[in-house]
């Protein structure tokens, strides 16, 4: 990838399918996820979706969740989302994830996944995946994850995944609360931290671990701007303008309805091209060719 071709990097895109039918989460919780947001669920394949970023000079951050221990739901194939960001390295950039509950084993798989496949960073999902960040569980991954220098994004907030099941689908919310990330910036100091998306109800407590710890960041997905919270405009706009990232949340939310709204957002110019890929850029360790 070279970002001097590219006019903006999403760090927050979603694989939702394999392409023969196995989809990222349960039926249920796509029906649920769907009527939730009032659309049907749509899940491109992941060379679709390269296609439609290079169409729009777009770079994007390209992953799934591991959530198989938490549901009994088969994850998507790691090595097959791997393969098809390797066949389209122009614009896409493969994440990996592992269940935390998967262990030592799953840290093993990890540290193969970044070292023989090519995934540059991992995802995690706490609501889903039953964990708390800080509760050691997810330990073995991040010692891997700061040992190779790879990014690790964290949803924070509320999540519309089993939004209006019978007890949330038994997905917890408060284990996507940012705060439980400062702990782990504090047990991981060398490694980058991600937290996704505008983390309502709890804003001001991301903001807070984001000027302290100078690991972790933000990325704006999974909201149109024009929703975003002051203060997170006001902080994006000053204090974090280096450590706050473009992510759409596509293909719930398409760059172009992100990018049209923020352009709406009274955001410094000096400050408009970190968001879109300048910080991303320095996130991942991109340069002129990769």
């Amino acid at each position: 990838m070279d970002p001097a071709k590219l006019k903006a990097i999403d760090v927050h895109v979603h694989v939702e399918t394999d392409g023969n039918g196995h989809f990222s989460l349960p039926n249920a919780y796509l029906a649920a996820s769907a009527h939730h947001f009032g659309s049907e669920h749509r899940a491109p394949t992941l060379a679709d979706t390269a296609d439609y970023y290079r169409q729009r000079d777009l770079g994007a951050v390209v992953f799934t969740v591991d959530i198989e221990s938490s549901t009994g739901h088969p994850a998507l194939s790691q090595e097959n989302i791997a393969q098809v960001a390797a066949d389209n390295a122009d614009v896409l950039i493969p994440f990996a994830s592992v269940d935390p509950a998967k262990g030592v084993a799953g840290a093993r798989r990890f540290r193969t996944l970044v070292t023989e496949h090519g995934m540059r960073g991992l995802k995690f999902h706490p609501s889903i995946q039953n964990f708390a960040p800080d509760d050691g569980s997810a330990y073995p991954l991040l010692e891997v994850a700061q040992e190779l220098g790879v990014p690790a994004v964290f949803h924070t907030g509320q999540t519309g995944i089993g939004a209006g099941m019978p007890g949330g689908g038994g997905i917890k919310l408060a284990l996507s609360n940012p705060m439980l990330l400062d702990e782990v910036a504090v047990t991981f100091p060398g490694l980058k931290i991600v937290m996704a998306h505008p983390s309502f109800p709890w804003q001001d407590e991301a903001l807070a671990v984001a000027m302290h710890k100078p690991n972790v960041h933000i990325d704006l997905s999974g909201w149109s701007p024009k929703y975003f919270p002051p203060q997170l405009v006001r902080y994006a706009n000053s204090l974090l303008q280096d450590k706050v990232l473009f992510g759409s949340d596509y293909p719930l939310i398409t760059p172009d309805r992100w990018l049209s709204d923020f352009e709406r957002l009274d955001i410094k110019p000096h400050v408009r091209p970190k968001i879109y890929k300048d910080n991303a850029v320095a996130l991942l360790g991109l340069g002129e060719g990769q």
